[in-house]
């Protein structure tokens, strides 16, 4: 069995080589993993920084002594770093997008508030569904095994994402135009290193205006495939395809 990673705030410094872990992670670790002493664990910041250990001691509900933390090592950025721009699905799809898209490999969310998205975030509304994104990006992250966590952005306006498309190394909109063929992204020349934005709308679609405005940043039109996939798990499909393109999955 691997060992289950766990967050902490800093790996900077571990006096002696112990460290506690308490709050909902000590309790997720020994009331929910029930972990006991001598059993292998990692602890990460989620930026980078881990570091491996051995529980000393389980104590209470909520409280895991670790210790045998010699050495902290840091996961390098992979390249080219991959941000998704993702269109707010319905209901809890969005959750589901963050998850998958995580698992996979992903580096950045941005939220999207597309013209044609049913779901829009406003007031409390909007600061909740960014927790709910965020907390999730978190969990996947440790359920996937990963040190360094994608950042999930504020929501952004179609104004904020041009700008983020303009700066990209490769500018890519996931989009199915049946009238003007689309480039399939398989076939896109990618770049070794720098940034990679792509964009998925919602299931209504990118509109003809911010296709315009897009267009002008200098992003790409692209497909997948043939098959038309929802929001919630086309920028999982379009992730994984230029992980294994770029060779981040070799």
């Amino acid at each position: 069995m691997t060992a289950p990673v766990f967050v902490v705030e800093s790996l900077e410094h571990i006096p002696g080589g112990e460290l506690v872990v308490d709050g909902p992670e000590g309790r997720h670790a020994v009331s929910v993993k029930r972990l006991r002493a001598g059993e292998d664990v990692v602890l990460t910041d989620g930026r980078g920084l881990w570091s491996e250990g051995v529980v000393k001691a389980a104590e209470g509900k909520d409280r895991l002594v670790v210790t045998d933390l010699e050495s902290v090592w840091e996961e390098p950025q992979e390249q080219p770093r991959i941000t998704v721009v993702q269109a707010l699905p319905k209901g809890d799809r969005g959750e589901l997008a963050v998850e998958t898209m995580t698992e996979t490999g992903v580096d950045a969310i941005v939220p999207w508030e597309a013209s044609r998205c049913i779901t829009q975030w406003r007031g409390d509304r909007k600061l909740k569904a960014l927790g709910k994104w965020r907390a999730t990006a978190r969990e996947a992250g440790k359920q996937s095994r990963r040190v360094r966590f994608p950042e999930v952005a504020d929501a952004a306006s179609t104004k904020e994402v041009a700008a983020l498309l303009a700066g990209a190394d490769l500018a890519v909109v996931l989009h199915e135009d049946r009238e003007h063929e689309s480039a399939a992204l398989a076939s896109v020349d990618l770049p070794a290193s720098g940034e990679i934005v792509l964009v998925v709308g919602p299931e209504g679609g990118v509109s003809p205006e911010e296709l315009a405005v897009f267009g002008e940043a200098g992003a790409l039109t692209c497909r997948l495939g043939r098959s038309v996939l929802r929001t919630s798990t086309a920028g999982t499909a379009a992730v994984a395809l230029l992980l294994g393109r770029t060779g981040r999955w070799g």
